[in-house]
């Protein structure tokens, strides 16, 4: 057992040293992935992709939001039924001009498919610096690791410097996260009004004081069968806005089946974190989802997860006390977005099938637990 853990870390660590990412092993044109990226096969229950409206989520149309008052009604009704039944939803018409969304995602593009020698210079796994590139978060903590490329920068509460971000994409990545923070600010205060609270109350408790940007680059895979794109998994933070490309790809696990999320020229996805469902008192819903990998074409996605502010470290959140009664009454204790991400960190994307909220009660009720018996003792 010892020796095959050990050859297992060692081949991971030689994957990493490459620094040329899941990309590097496809440009080298092989047909059989390594081992180590193999997936139990429990994963890949078939996605339902129907016509049915029983299994498509809700796409809202944010045309005439803020010139119309009834409009922006009707559009409250629609997210706060998306929130509560779904976790999930797409929005259009959302004021974001297309060629600002395409121009993203061919930054994406440019970043991945440029020179290795150049994008080797910015691979890290040092989480202090302003841009990050790597493959695998979580490359040595999870059971396996997933087919997919990343970078990363934090876009707020503090934009970075132009300098530190690669000039392939620089500007795009600062003139975007712009447009998408606008974009979040709406949502927040949509679901606020959803929720019977004052338009700023999320955006008060620092719902939307951060925000990070994700490119994640899909290489195509000789054997999608054996890995997954990203595994099954619940969002961190609050929010999270996304960008699909035409190969779209994108499942969530709704009523016992993963489900086709379509993608939809000019469409964000967005969806809620552990902490919204968490404030909400379980009224909104934080969904498991995936990427299969696929053998199509490399695919892009970019996500900009909406948080707190990192540095608030000790910031407290539980159920928002406007929303709770007698016959509502906290289903979560306080935690800490510190303790959160900690978690979210150590364990990597794959623990989450333990869904992070149920392990903080887990943690809860085990403490009173041995309060009551040493009280007993």
């Amino acid at each position: 057992m010892g020796s095959t853990t050990d050859n297992r870390l060692q081949e991971l660590k030689a994957f990493d040293e490459t620094k040329a990412g899941v990309k590097g092993l496809v440009d080298k044109g092989i047909l059989k992935i390594p081992t180590f990226f193999h997936h139990p096969l429990d994963k890949f229950l078939k996605a339902t992709n129907s016509t049915n409206t029983q299994y498509t989520i809700p796409v809202i149309d944010f045309t005439n939001i803020g010139k119309d008052p009834n409009t922006r009604q009707e559009i409250i009704s629609k997210v706060r039924d998306a929130s509560e039944a779904w976790g999930f939803f797409q929005v259009v018409n959302h004021g974001i001009p297309l060629n600002v969304l395409q121009d993203m995602k061919e930054g994406v593009l440019r970043f991945f498919e440029q020179d290795t020698e150049v994008k080797k210079e910015m691979y890290t796994r040092d989480q202090t610096r302003p841009f990050i590139y790597n493959s695998n978060f979580d490359l040595y903590s999870s059971p396996a690791p997933y087919w997919r490329d990343t970078f990363k920068c934090h876009l707020a509460p503090n934009a970075p410097k132009p300098e530190d971000l690669p000039i392939v994409c620089r500007d795009i990545i600062l003139e975007y996260g712009a447009h998408v923070m606008k974009l979040g600010i709406t949502l927040f205060e949509l679901l606020s009004e959803a929720l019977g609270l004052n338009p700023n109350h999320l955006k008060d408790m620092d719902c939307c004081k951060g925000m990070t940007l994700l490119g994640h680059y899909y290489p195509v895979c000789p054997e999608p069968e054996l890995t997954m794109g990203t595994t099954k998994h619940f969002d961190s933070s609050f929010l999270t806005v996304l960008l699909q490309d035409y190969i779209g790809g994108l499942q969530i696990f709704h009523q016992d089946r993963w489900i086709d999320i379509p993608s939809i020229p000019g469409a964000f996805v967005v969806n809620f974190g552990e902490l919204l469902k968490l404030i909400t008192n379980d009224r909104f819903q934080s969904v498991e989802h995936r990427v299969p990998a696929n053998s199509i074409a490399p695919r892009i996605s970019v996500a900009c997860v909406l948080r707190t502010d990192l540095r608030a470290q000790e910031k407290l959140y539980g159920p928002i006390r406007e929303l709770l009664s007698e016959d509502n009454p906290p289903r979560y204790r306080e935690t800490t977005f510190g303790d959160y991400m900690a978690y979210f960190n150590a364990k990597g994307l794959d623990f989450q099938a333990l869904s992070w909220i149920i392990w903080i009660e887990l943690v809860y009720i085990l403490s009173m637990i041995n309060k009551i018996d040493n009280l007993e003792k």
